[in-house]
């Protein structure tokens, strides 16, 4: 399993070295967007709109728009400055809390955890610790650029990290436009629907629920790949050396043709001193 973040993990003196993996993965279907005459891959360029200019990546900042059409320009520098600043901190538990105070609304994405060189006995305690207790740790860390506010907790035999959103980040229910009021409610209508939650209500097993249309959708693929109903992209086409080189010998014919000065047309009034010297002899 790839290690996409290495670190410490400390909670007061106890300092565990831990390396940190993704827990899930996208399996969506990712489909491609092709010309539609000849079936050729379209490419998306980063062009300037002002300068129509397609742009490198040397040739490109980043800034941050603090109003329309005013921005301010960011460094690598300084950027670099800031991750590395705190990059360097180590991962401190400042509180512990019980898992069912966090609302799921909160939480974002999940690591699993392993001990690093020499930390799986620090990791063994604080996994054990948390298990008796029934406690999830809160804490920040630095992920892909960008301080995260995370949980700790155990799931299963491994130590997991959450990371959550800051409450800033949760945007306010009130703003959810047309959500009802209390309403009343008739008690026959309440226990009725109360009975269908009843009849419904199941252990939680993951396994048994599936991706349809991603099932779907991947049959569909194999079936049109079974019935040959697919396209080949046309190659680009490679300049002919020997087609480009006759066209730039024909072109140079043609333009000294047309810079070439032309002879002057012969004088029938303007004689020779021979032919005046004849003419007087006879």
């Amino acid at each position: 399993m790839h290690t996409m973040w290495k670190g410490t993990i400390s909670f007061g003196l106890v300092n565990i070295p831990v390396k940190m993996h993704a827990a899930t993965e996208n399996k969506d279907v990712k489909l491609r967007q092709l010309h539609k005459e000849c079936k050729s891959p379209v490419k998306y360029e980063k062009v300037c709109p002002v300068c129509e200019q397609e742009l490198k990546e040397e040739d490109i900042v980043k800034a941050y728009e603090y109003a329309k059409n005013k921005f301010v320009i960011l460094d690598e520098e300084d950027l670099k400055a800031i991750k590395k600043e705190q990059g360097d901190k180590a991962v401190e538990i400042v509180d512990f809390v019980k898992l069912e105070e966090i609302d799921p609304i909160y939480f974002e994405k999940s690591y699993y955890l392993s001990p690093n060189e020499g930390g799986s006995k620090a990791y063994s305690l604080l996994r054990k610790a948390l298990e008796e207790t029934g406690k999830i740790g809160i804490a920040k860390m630095m992920i892909r650029s960008k301080e995260q506010l995370a949980v700790i907790r155990v799931y299963k035999n491994a130590l997991v990290v959450e990371t959550i959103h800051y409450p800033d980040e949760v945007r306010s229910v009130q703003d959810v436009p047309n959500v009802p009021e209390a309403t009343e409610i008739g008690t026959k209508e309440l226990d009725t629907a109360k009975m269908l939650i009843e009849q419904l209500t199941a252990a939680f097993e993951p396994e048994k629920y599936k991706d349809d249309y991603r099932t779907s959708l991947l049959d569909l693929i194999e079936e049109k790949k079974n019935t040959e109903q697919v396209a080949t992209a046309k190659d680009k086409a490679v300049p002919n050396n020997v087609t480009n080189l006759m066209d730039a010998l024909q072109a140079s014919l043609d333009r000294a043709k047309k810079e070439k000065p032309k002879p002057k047309p012969a004088n029938p009034k303007r004689k020779t001193k021979t032919a005046v010297k004849k003419k007087a002899t006879s």
